[in-house]
């Protein structure tokens, strides 16, 4: 897993899984599989799937030519709210984008430790 800076300013950690390192074939038997570790996980509440592809191609906006298909999966973990400025980096979301020969599995980075661990453990799995 790849910690980076995107775009210069958002610390994200990715990792790309070429499909011929995964049992998933596609970004919804992905974002399935991450429902099911959030679902078990009694410290995260499920929000929702956001397809990323369909509401930017509905809306007439660019994607490159290589991206196939994008979905975010949105979820909260949720042990405390130590403040009010918490707030502003939540809910967490995970990014799983489909290109032709690899899916890229991306966040941003939280304020705490124990998230990072369970989203990059959550995406390591996902190897074969």
């Amino acid at each position: 897993m790849e910690h980076k800076m995107a775009m210069g300013k958002f610390p994200i950690f990715s990792l790309e899984i070429p499909k011929n390192s995964t049992k998933y074939a596609t970004v919804s038997d992905i974002v399935s599989k991450l429902k099911e570790d959030i679902d078990n996980n009694p410290m995260v509440g499920f929000i929702g799937v956001f397809d990323h592809y369909n509401h930017t191609k509905g809306i007439n906006g660019q994607i490159p030519n290589e991206i196939k298909d994008i979905q975010n999966i949105v979820f909260c973990f949720g042990p405390q709210v130590p403040n009010v400025d918490i707030i502003a980096v939540r809910p967490r979301s995970i990014g799983v984008t489909e290109l032709s020969n690899s899916f890229v599995l991306n966040f941003l980075e939280a304020p705490g430790a124990m998230p990072n661990q369970v989203m990059a453990q959550w995406i390591k799995e996902l190897q074969d």
